[in-house]
C-alpha cells in the first residue's frame, strides 16, 4: 500500500511539472517601445512582411489589410484577420505593447496565437522595426467589416494548447547577423528568417507544425506552410537561377524557364517582393544562392 502511495505521489509530481513547464510564459528580450515610430519606413515594413498578400483578400474586395483567405492546414482553416486600424474589427484598440507581444512573443490580447502567423520570424525583427511596423497600421484607412471566423476543430481550437507548443518548439529573440559574412549576405538572411518568412512556406514541417530548422528552404510538401518548392541553392540553380535572374523574379514573376510564378508565391511577388527595394532583392537572392 505504502509503495502504491508513492508512486501515485510520483507520478502525481511530475504530472505537475509537466504542467508548469508546459504553460508556463514563454517570451524573448525587452523591447524598447519608446522609440518613435515612421509610417514610411512601417508602410515599406508592410510589403517586406507579406501583410498584404496575407492579410488582404483580393477577390472578396473586403479592403486593403481587412483579412485574407483562409489557410488550409492539417489542423484546420486559419483566417488571416483584419489587421486595419479599426478599433473593434481590427487592431485599433491594440496597443504598442499588446502589438510587440503579438509579433514577438506570439501571445496577442486573446491569447495564444497559432503559428499559422508567423511570430516565430517577425520576433527577429529590431525594436525599431516594430515601432514602426505599429505607427504604419495605425494609420492604415480602418474597416469596420470583421474577418471571417477561423474554423478550427477540437482540440486544436483550444488557445492554451498553444502555450505547450511554444515550449517545445518556440525560441524567441532577435536576429544576429553571423560572424565572417557579409552585409549582404547577412541581410538577405535576416530577410529570409525574418520579416519575409521565406522559410516558413519552403521549409518541411514535422507533424505538430512545427518547422525542421535543419531542412531549411529544402521544400515543403504540404501541411501548415502549404506545398512549396525548394529555394536552396542547388535547387535554384538548378532552375537557371542566378542573383540577377532570381531579382528578376521576385520583381515580375517570369522565370528562367520562361514560365509564370502563381497561385500563392504570385500574390507574394505582386503584393510584396516587387515593391522591395532594389538593395533587398539582391540581399536575399544572393543569400539563397549561396546557402
Amino acid at each position: 500500500m505504502k509503495k502504491r502511495f508513492v508512486a501515485f505521489g510520483a507520478l502525481a509530481i511530475l504530472g505537475v511539472a509537466a504542467v508548469v513547464y508546459f504553460l508556463k510564459p514563454v517570451s524573448g528580450p525587452a523591447r524598447d517601445l519608446t522609440l518613435v515610430g515612421d509610417v514610411d519606413r512601417g508602410n515599406y515594413l508592410i510589403r517586406l512582411g507579406g501583410c498584404v498578400a496575407c492579410h488582404t483578400n483580393h477577390q472578396a474586395e473586403t479592403g486593403f489589410l481587412a483579412g485574407g483567405y483562409g489557410l488550409e492546414t492539417q489542423f484546420g482553416t486559419f483566417v488571416p484577420p483584419n489587421i486595419t486600424s479599426d478599433p473593434e474589427a481590427g487592431i485599433g484598440a491594440w496597443t504598442l505593447a499588446q502589438f510587440s507581444d503579438a509579433m514577438s512573443n506570439g501571445m496577442g490580447p486573446q491569447g495564444h496565437l497559432y503559428p499559422a502567423f508567423p511570430y516565430e520570424n517577425y520576433t527577429l525583427m529590431s525594436d525599431q522595426e516594430i515601432v514602426d511596423l505599429y505607427a504604419a497600421l495605425m494609420a492604415t484607412e480602418p474597416v469596420s467589416t470583421p474577418s471571417a471566423e477561423n474554423q478550427v476543430p477540437f482540440p486544436f481550437n483550444i488557445r492554451l494548447l498553444m502555450a505547450g507548443w511554444q515550449n517545445l518548439f518556440f525560441s524567441p529573440g532577435r536576429f544576429e547577423p553571423e560572424a565572417g559574412q557579409s552585409d549582404i549576405y547577412n541581410r538577405g538572411k535576416y530577410l529570409a528568417y525574418g520579416p519575409a518568412h521565406c522559410i516558413a512556406c519552403h521549409t518541411p514541417r514535422n507533424a505538430l507544425g512545427a518547422l525542421e530548422w535543419d531542412q531549411a528552404f529544402a521544400g515543403s510538401p504540404g501541411g501548415t506552410g502549404g506545398r512549396a518548392p525548394a529555394i536552396n541553392a542547388a535547387a535554384l540553380i538548378e532552375e537557371g537561377y542566378d542573383v540577377e535572374t532570381l531579382v528578376q523574379t521576385l520583381k515580375d514573376g517570369f522565370t528562367p524557364g520562361f514560365d509564370v510564378l502563381g497561385g500563392s508565391m504570385g500574390e507574394v511577388i505582386s503584393d510584396s517582393t516587387s515593391h522591395w527595394s532594389d538593395d533587398d532583392l539582391t540581399a536575399l537572392a544572393t543569400y539563397l544562392l549561396t546557402e
